[in-house]
Order: structure tokens, then sequence, then C-alpha cells
């Protein structure tokens, strides 16, 4: 068996979950056979102190067939 890793990042309003999700859902679309995640990074934007955005740099990992 053969893992590949591809590293993409999600966006939410909700939250940094939230985003972690968007980034699999959007993997998803064109990758096959994702067997895990690993979320290495979390950043916002933040507009009049609040944030606005939620981002979360994700490693996917998937079979490759």
């Amino acid at each position: 068996m053969v893992v590949k890793v591809i590293e993409v990042i999600g966006e939410s309003p909700k939250s940094w979950e939230d985003a972690a999700q968007n980034a699999v859902t959007a993997a998803a679309k064109t990758v096959r056979n994702i067997v895990g995640i690993e979320a290495i990074g979390w950043t916002a934007d933040v507009k009049n102190k609040g944030i606005t955005k939620y981002k979360t740099t994700t490693k996917i990992a998937f079979i490759v067939d």
C-alpha cells in the first residue's frame, strides 16, 4: 500500500473544526480513498476585534490506487 499526502487550506466563518471539514469535503471531490488528516496550522482573519474567518491548514492522506 502507498499513501500520498497533500496539503490544503480550509476556511469557515464558524470554527476551525468546520474549516478542517471543509478542506476534506473539497478534497474529496477529486481525491479518492482519503484515510486521515492532520491539522497542522490554525489561523484566522480578524476585523473589528472579532474573528471573521477561520482557516485550517490540513494534510490529507489517501491511498494511491
